[in-house]
C-alpha cells in the first residue's frame, strides 16, 4: 500500500497507481480502452475476459494490456475456380499470406490488403499504448471479422517467450489458429529448432493450432507435423531479405512429404519468386516485406496476387520436361 493509501502497481512496465479495490475492468475503463479490443495478463497469468469486472487488483500486481498492431504479413486476380485450400479444417480462396508491419501507415495497410486479395493477415501482439488509449487500431482499419488474423510470435528468441505471447493473443481474440516463430538469434532471424519444436508440442496439447516457421529441412518438417503442426512453413531465405527462393530442392521435399499444408514463409522479393514457390507446389506463401517496402506497395499486392494464381495454375498444369538439347517446335517432316 502506498502512503497515501493508492496500490502501487505495474501496468506495461511503468508504474501505476490505484485505488484499493479497483477491478481490471474498471482500470480498463479508466485507461479508455476497449475491453473487446485487449487481452490483460496479470503476474504472468492471462485473465480470461469474462472476469475482469471480479478480479480486483493488488498492491505489487505486473499487468501487461496488449493488443494486435501490424506484423511479420478484396479487389485482383481471382484465383483458380474451386482451387481453394484448407488449413486445420478452415477453407481459404486466396493462397497468399500478407504481414501487416513496415506500411506507412494504417491506411495504406488496408488498402493493400484489399489489393492483394489475401484473406489471412499475420499480426503482432504488442503493448496497447496507454497513454493514448484513443489512437488508432489496426482493428479500426482491417475487420478480423472480415479478414482472418493470425496472430504471430515475431520477436520471440525462446519457446517460453512465444507460449505466453500466444495465449494472450488467444485472451484479446479468441484466435487458436495461430503462427508460431522462435528465433535463434538476431542476424540472420533463422529459427531455433529446438525450441520451435518444443513450443509446438505445448500448444498443440493446449488447444493451439500451430502454422509453424521453420528451417528447409525435411526431417524437421516432419517432426513439425508429428508435434502437433497445421502447417509448415519453411524460409525460402532469411527474413526480410528479399533474396527469394534459395531452396527450391529442400522445399520440394517437404512438400512431397508433408500431410499438412506447406507455404513458403519469408525471403519472397518480388512477384517472380511467389510464382516459383507456387510452382514447387506450395500450398500458399507468407510475405511482409515485399509488398511493404516497394515503391507502390498497392500495386505490387496486386502483382503478388497475380503472381500466386500464375504459380499455382502453372503447378496443376504440370511443367514440360527439362532437356540438355533442343527440340524443335515446327516439325522437321517436309521441309523445302
Amino acid at each position: 500500500m502506498h502512503a497515501d493509501n493508492m496500490l502501487l502497481i505495474t501496468v506495461n512496465g511503468e508504474p501505476r497507481q490505484v485505488a484499493p479495490g479497483m477491478t481490471l475492468a474498471a482500470l480498463a475503463a479508466e485507461l479508455g480502452l476497449a475491453p473487446e479490443k485487449v487481452a490483460v495478463e496479470r503476474n504472468l497469468e492471462v485473465v480470461p475476459r469474462s472476469t475482469l469486472g471480479q478480479v480486483r487488483i493488488e498492491a505489487g500486481d505486473v499487468l501487461e494490456i496488449v493488443h494486435f498492431v501490424g506484423g511479420g504479413g478484396h479487389a485482383g486476380a481471382p484465383a483458380a475456380a474451386d482451387d481453394g485450400w484448407t488449413v486445420a479444417g478452415r477453407r481459404f480462396r486466396s493462397r497468399l499470406i500478407v504481414g501487416t508491419g513496415k506500411y506507412r501507415d494504417f491506411a495504406q495497410n488496408a488498402a493493400a490488403v484489399a489489393a492483394s486479395g489475401a484473406e489471412i493477415v499475420t499480426v503482432a501482439v504488442r503493448r496497447v499504448n496507454v497513454s493514448d488509449p484513443k489512437a488508432p487500431m489496426l482493428t479500426d482499419f482491417i475487420d478480423p471479422k472480415q479478414i482472418t488474423y493470425l496472430p504471430n510470435t515475431a520477436g520471440c528468441f525462446t519457446g517460453d517467450e512465444a507460449i505466453r505471447t500466444l495465449r494472450l493473443a488467444r485472451e484479446a481474440g479468441g484466435w487458436d489458429l495461430v503462427k508460431l516463430e522462435v528465433l535463434g538469434e538476431a542476424k540472420t532471424l533463422y529459427p531455433d529448432m529446438v525450441e520451435t519444436l518444443r513450443a509446438t508440442e505445448i500448444l498443440a496439447k493446449e488447444g493451439f493450432l500451430p502454422m509453424v516457421y521453420c528451417v528447409d529441412d525435411p526431417i524437421a518438417a516432419k517432426r513439425l507435423e508429428n508435434a502437433g503442426a497445421v502447417a509448415i512453413m519453411p524460409l525460402g531465405a532469411p527474413i526480410g531479405s528479399g533474396l527469394g527462393i534459395q531452396n527450391r530442392v529442400t522445399i520440394r521435399l517437404i512438400v512431397e512429404g508433408a500431410g499438412v499444408p506447406v507455404l513458403v514463409d519469408a525471403g519472397v522479393g518480388t512477384a517472380s519468386d511467389a510464382a516459383i514457390a507456387m510452382e514447387l507446389g506450395c500450398d500458399g506463401v507468407l510475405m511482409n516485406t515485399a509488398i511493404a517496402e516497394a515503391k507502390d506497395p498497392v500495386l505490387m499486392a496486386k502483382a503478388m496476387n497475380h503472381a500466386v494464381v500464375a504459380g499455382r495454375m502453372a503447378y496443376l498444369a504440370g511443367r514440360m520436361a527439362l532437356r540438355r538439347y533442343a527440340d524443335p517446335s515446327s516439325p522437321l517432316a517436309g521441309l523445302i
